[in-house]
């Protein structure tokens, strides 16, 4: 006759452990300032435009000129960039808004 053959964990009582201190009880959660993510939702979206801006060929390469010179070359030869980009790059400043897509990247 054979022995069954059952599982190492067969052999072992099951134990539950009790945690430390109780159930938890979740924290409340402050409201979100809704000013602060209506900014923030803002510049995502202008960023956003200008990434599409850079990744669109129609306009010429844009590695190693800022955006808005590469906007104006594109006016340059009549290829008509939208004027939303140059809009938003003529109010900021910032080399996040002003350089391209591809600044990080050396060449």
């Amino acid at each position: 006759m054979t022995a069954k053959r059952g599982l190492i964990t067969d052999s072992f009582n099951v134990v539950k452990k009790t945690r430390r201190g109780g159930k938890r009880t979740k924290s409340p959660t402050p409201p979100p300032c809704e000013r602060e993510d209506e900014a923030k939702t803002v510049e995502e979206e202008e960023l956003q435009k200008l990434k599409q801006f850079d990744l669109d060929w129609r306009f010429g390469p844009c590695s190693g000129i800022s955006r808005l010179q590469r906007w104006e070359r594109a006016k340059l030869h009549g290829l008509n960039p939208p004027e939303e980009i140059r809009e938003l790059l003529q109010t900021h400043s910032d080399p996040e808004h002003s350089l391209s897509l591809w600044r990080e990247y050396p060449f």
